[in-house]
């Protein structure tokens, strides 16, 4: 089944990466938001709900300790559905002939949280 859950970029600002999440199937849904960057977790995610708009406005502060050479890739997911929203890279150093790099550390983070899903998985359903 296809997520109903929309996570939207607006903007990079002082440091701060903002969004909007929405459900499109559960007004009554409440995130359970998780950003992580090699898999360590980031502290700071702030989620409000916007009553007028109907969606949950996502501040998430890019630590300055997480900032270094090359590129840093910020994953977003809602605990509760254990799904990955979405996610942002940060770009810094040399300047990069391709986002080819953007793309792997990318890969490498959901492939990590699928070898965990997997691994649950199987321990569940062993039992």
């Amino acid at each position: 089944m296809a997520s109903t859950i929309e996570l939207t970029k607006l903007r990079i600002i002082e440091g701060v990466w903002n969004g909007t999440i929405k459900n499109n199937d559960d007004s009554d849904w409440t995130p359970q938001i998780e950003v992580t960057h090699l898999d360590f977790p980031v502290d700071g995610v702030e989620v409000e709900q916007d009553r007028v708009e109907e969606h949950w406005v996502l501040r998430v502060p890019i630590p300055a300790d997480r900032i270094a050479d090359g590129v840093q890739t910020f994953v977003i997911r809602d605990r509760k559905a254990d799904t990955v929203l979405g996610s942002f890279s940060i770009v810094a150093g040399d300047a990069l002939a391709e986002d080819i790099r953007a793309e792997m550390s990318l890969l490498r983070a959901e492939l990590d949280m699928l070898k965990k899903a997997f691994r649950r998985h199987c321990v569940e359903t062993s039992e």
